[in-house]
């Protein structure tokens, strides 16, 4: 048996047509379904369905064969142990700085300065930061990111940016890129050599699935 770790949401959906190149269907809509383990066309392949910030662990400590996950939770995560084969170039965004529209960022991220930052990614904050020379205090926030900036509780936010809309929709502006962020391919080292072969043709067929996607 081959157990995916994915995450219900956008990483799920843009996996889909991946799966299907290699053969194979899901039979289940996880979200008109309650399981969290859903079978799928091909009898020795599952998909277990979890956090997408769990997805590194899982696959890391056996609980599933191989995963998908972003290029932010990986670098967030400690995913030293784990194989990354492929960048799938599915969940495209990018991890950028954001503050209210009349805060002053440029002066505020002078050398030698301090700033307050929300974020749910505090390392990748921390090492944006730090090779800027900018002293941080960092505030984990797991949602709502925007509302950090509008209540005082920050200067900035450090989040995922896709269209923008949210956070004009909130008068915040993206003042700074700090990385763009697409779903991997991650799989447990163990099991690429208990499982070779099987492991191998399903990387090969999403490998296959993604050639030519533009970088």
């Amino acid at each position: 048996m081959i157990t995916l770790a994915l995450s219900k949401g956008r990483i799920f959906d843009d996996t889909l047509p991946l799966l299907r190149a290699a053969g194979i269907e899901v039979l289940e809509d996880p979200e008109k379904s309650r399981k969290l383990i859903i079978g799928t066309s091909r009898p020795d392949v599952r998909v277990v369905l979890v956090r997408a910030s769990d997805v590194p662990t899982y696959v890391q400590q056996g609980g599933a064969d191989l995963g998908v996950a972003g290029l932010d939770v990986l670098l967030e995560h400690d995913s030293h142990g784990l194989y990354r084969p492929l960048d799938l170039h599915i969940a495209r965004c990018r991890l950028s700085v954001a503050v209210r529209a009349d805060f002053d960022y440029a002066t505020a991220v002078r050398q030698g300065s301090r700033i307050r930052v929300a974020t749910k990614y505090t390392q990748l904050a921390r090492q944006h930061f730090a090779a800027k020379g900018v002293h941080v205090d960092l505030i984990k926030l797991y949602g709502s990111m925007e509302l950090a900036p509008l209540t005082g509780l920050a200067d900035a936010i450090v989040d995922l940016v896709s269209t923008g809309s949210t956070l004009k929709a909130n008068q915040l502006v993206e003042v700074e890129r700090i990385m763009d962020i697409s779903a991997r391919l991650v799989v447990n080292q163990a099991a690429l050599k208990l499982k070779r072969e099987p492991l191998r043709t399903l990387i090969q067929a999403f490998e296959a699935a993604t050639a030519g996607t533009p970088a």
